[in-house]
């Protein structure tokens, strides 16, 4: 039961209405309005700014938006469940609901295994997330952006999305060579020979085990061949031994993809099909590649600049800056190039949209990627970039120095191993992706409400605790959602309990809200909002022994208050799920 969306429907009723009796014009849209909670309790449960939206439309019949909305409150104040409609300000409208409605809101939702869940919603959605290059183990700051992309994921999952986990292996590009010859160093030691790493190869310890695996499989036959014969050989399995690894860490973080796609595969194909030369050719049909010059980059020339002629896609069409080249001085194809292969796949695929979740270095290639899949989809497919800002790893406030294993950064395993699957999930998202976050070792595993996930996670723990001792003082007694929904719920009324009722009544909302901006923090803010009101009617109970939830001369009383427990620990649980964190029973 998501009562803000039950409003909207109320709203549009009453709009539709106005069209009908010449108020309001005939083919209004009637979907531009937005129904949230007020920013003030005091003002009550429900507010709308519909009569400021479609002000000037009714400007014929009313004199201001102000008179506008008193005839919408009017026709609101008929709806079942609301006590007051007031008008604020210039037009706004406050709808304040009675107890009774907020009562058979928990009722509904205890009896609704899947309260916050949304109906399924039309078109297919493809996330794609981490894509770190197989050249290594992860590191912490490829942790943000999986974490990020898997919570979304999971969110857009839950609220009604048909969605699919996408890993994009990047096999083609110069860094997998490098990998290579990092690889053959390791095999030529794996033999006994003495070996120094050159600056420009990779020094982890991470690719001995390759090197063994070379020297198991091949002897020393590889040392006998030129670069041109071992090279593909021991790129293929470093490259498989670095997804291996990577698989690895992401399990340990609970993030498993569904689809793994080489970008090598886009020129590989059986059939000799090659797909970055089919796309380009699709934008050449449609009038959007032609051979040209770019101007020079604005400021100081680069050494490698070139003023020839070039392959080029028409990018400023769809709002780029520029446009952009397709193909290399040596006939080879651009990054880009792949790039609008690789997403005209996923179009191809059935994903009308598209989230990338990529880190912030690569917040210059938006413009150019969202022009491209405009483009390739004629406007029927979105793309949407959700760039992840750096995480500055620390311990009691000194920067972390880096890994042995990986040899120049610290591995996202440490950093799981060191803390917990939950205490690196949940303080991912708990910063909006496109700032910056301090990663504190030592204050993630703190257990105090200085702590956001021990803070969200104690607030469970708690409210089972109050449902096991329930059963201690009331033997006989049900604690099931069933049979705590058949309450009296009348009985809530106090302040602390109405204030937490209101706020999990808003978690369907939540959840729609933070999938449609794509954006999961939004629910990980809404959990410790609603752990911190659970904590504080806690508390109250502290100085206050009548509002505590468990009343052993008031069984009533305490069946009521239990009910309200119950919902929390559902709502509480759910969300965390979303987000891929547990919700302990306990906390030692």
């Amino acid at each position: 039961m998501n009562i803000f969306a039950e409003f909207q429907d109320h709203l549009t009723a009453i709009l539709q209405a106005f069209v009908v009796d010449g108020r309001l014009p005939q083919g209004l849209d009637t979907g531009r309005f937005a129904v949230e909670p007020p920013r003030e309790a005091s003002h009550g449960d429900i507010a709308t700014n519909a009569a400021m939206v479609y002000a000037k439309e009714a400007k014929a019949h009313f004199a201001n938006p102000r008179q506008f909305a008193e005839a919408i409150a009017a026709n609101l104040q008929a709806v079942a469940g609301v006590d007051k409609v007031e008008i604020a300000g210039p037009g706004f409208i406050n709808i304040r609901l009675k107890p009774e409605f907020f009562s058979a809101v928990v009722q509904q939702a205890l009896l609704d295994a899947d309260f916050g869940r949304g109906t399924k919603k039309p078109g297919k959605v493809n996330v794609e997330y981490v894509s770190a290059n197989p050249t290594g183990p992860m590191h912490v700051g490829h942790g943000r952006g999986a974490v990020f992309g898997d919570a979304l994921a999971g969110l857009l999952s839950f609220a009604g999305y048909d969605v699919t986990r996408e890993y994009y292996i990047n096999d083609a590009g110069a860094q997998v060579d490098v990998l290579a010859r990092s690889a053959f160093l390791r095999y030529r030691e794996a033999l006994g020979e003495a070996i120094v790493i050159p600056e420009g190869l990779y020094p982890g310890d991470y690719l001995k085990p390759v090197g063994e695996a070379l020297k198991a499989e091949y002897g020393d036959k590889l040392l006998a061949k030129a670069e041109a014969e071992w090279l593909p050989l021991v790129r293929a399995k470093a490259i498989d031994a670095m997804m291996d690894m990577i698989r690895e860490d992401l399990a340990a973080l609970n993030i498993r993809h569904e689809v793994f796609f080489s970008e090598r595969s886009l020129t590989e194909k059986s059939g000799n099909i090659d797909a970055v030369q089919a796309a380009i050719a699709d934008l050449r049909e449609k009038g959007l590649v032609y051979e040209g010059r770019l101007p020079p980059p604005k400021g100081q020339l680069p050494e490698d600049w070139e003023d020839r002629e070039q392959t080029l896609f028409r990018s400023t069409r769809f709002g780029d800056d520029i446009d952009r080249p397709l193909l290399k001085s040596d006939g080879g194809y651009t990054y880009f190039a792949s790039d609008i292969a690789y997403h005209k796949t996923k179009f191809d695929r059935g994903f009308n949209t598209m989230i990338d979740v990529w880190g912030a270095d690569h917040g210059g290639y938006v413009k150019r990627m969202s022009a491209a899949v405009q483009a390739l989809s004629d406007g029927k497919a979105v793309l949407d970039v959700k760039l992840c800002q750096l995480v500055r790893l620390m311990r009691d406030g000194e920067i972390v120095k880096m890994s042995k294993r990986s040899g120049d950064f610290v591995t996202l395993r440490d950093v799981v191993d060191e803390t917990s699957v939950d205490a690196v999930r949940f303080m991912m998202l708990f910063r909006k992706n496109d700032a910056t976050l301090d990663f504190d070792l030592a204050k993630v595993i703190d257990q105090s409400k200085e702590n956001p996930v021990f803070y969200v996670q104690y607030a469970h723990a708690r409210a089972s605790s109050v449902l096991r001792r329930a059963v201690a003082t009331f033997p006989d007694l049900d604690v099931s959602a069933a049979s705590l929904a058949q309450a009296d719920l009348g009985q809530l009324n106090d302040e602390g309990e109405m204030g937490l009722i209101r706020l999990l009544a808003q978690y369907p909302r939540a959840i729609q809200a933070a999938a449609a901006a794509h954006e999961p923090h939004r629910l990980a803010f809404y959990l410790h909002e609603l752990a911190s009101t659970f904590h504080g009617h806690w508390n109250r109970g502290d100085t206050q022994p009548e509002l505590r939830f468990i009343n052993q001369d008031r069984r009533e009383l305490s069946h009521s208050r239990l009910a309200l427990v119950k919902l929390f620990t559902q709502v509480l649980s759910s969300g965390l799920a979303v987000l891929g964190v547990s919700a302990p029973e306990e906390m030692r």
